[in-house]
């Protein structure tokens, strides 16, 4: 056999060995529990979450896995039930949209540790991106404070990601935020006191939120 022969040969079987560490490797990333996505909400009704109780809230509905929130005077959110979430390393994604409305379509409140703390998008009249709070300063008052246009009745991607050093935030896959935890105080307004540990909530918009997931993800550098 030539050289050249020789060569193709080798380049097919390391190809084709390619192919299977490739085909091995994503066969058990799918198999790893740990990076798997899973469902935060039910597919219809409210098992395991209710309507928080905040005094003068709108109607929740879950159907098919979307979330609807109507009008509240002034907030409508569901919190969830019972102690199954993660306190520690993990992210969470989603989709929302404002269908009607002027302030804030997210205001999602989520563990970090033994505290807990909110990400609002699209507060003080429908532009503010924040966490709340830090250091005991609400969103518009401490360093995560940015304004950014939303638009009504457009989907917006959201995820969250609390590891050991940081809450990091990104909309529509473009980073936004990353905040060291260090020292620092976490806690939450007094008003959304009841969507701990984990709560959605809106201010007097109409919201939809789908594709809301999570997963753990590996505490090692």
């Amino acid at each position: 056999m030539s050289r050249l022969a020789l060569v193709g040969s080798a380049c097919l079987i390391l190809a084709s060995h390619g192919v299977s560490i490739a085909q091995e490797t994503k066969e058990t990333s799918k198999a790893d529990p740990k990076i798997q996505w899973k469902k935060v909400l039910p597919e219809t009704g409210l098992e395991g979450w209710e309507k928080t109780n905040f005094g003068g809230e709108g109607a929740v509905e879950i159907k098919d896995g979307v979330l609807v929130l109507m009008p509240g005077e002034p907030m409508t959110g569901v919190n969830k039930l019972g102690k199954d979430f993660p306190t520690e390393n993990f992210e969470m994604q989603w989709k929302a949209q404002r269908l009607d409305g002027s302030d804030f379509f997210v205001g999602i409140t989520f563990p970090v540790g033994k505290e807990h703390c909110s990400l609002i998008v699209g507060g003080w009249g429908g532009g503010l991106v924040g966490i709340s709070s830090i250091d005991g300063n609400d969103a518009s008052e401490n360093e995560t404070a940015s304004y950014r246009n939303f638009k009504n009745g457009q989907w917006y991607e959201f995820k969250v990601r609390v590891d050991a050093k940081n809450i990091t935030v990104w909309i529509d896959n473009e980073q936004i935020l990353e905040v060291p935890r260090g020292e620092r105080k976490f806690s939450v307004r007094a008003e959304v006191m009841r969507s701990r540990p984990l709560g959605y909530c809106v201010f007097q918009s109409k919201v939809t939120v789908k594709d809301w997931v999570y997963r753990t993800i590996d505490a090692t550098p």
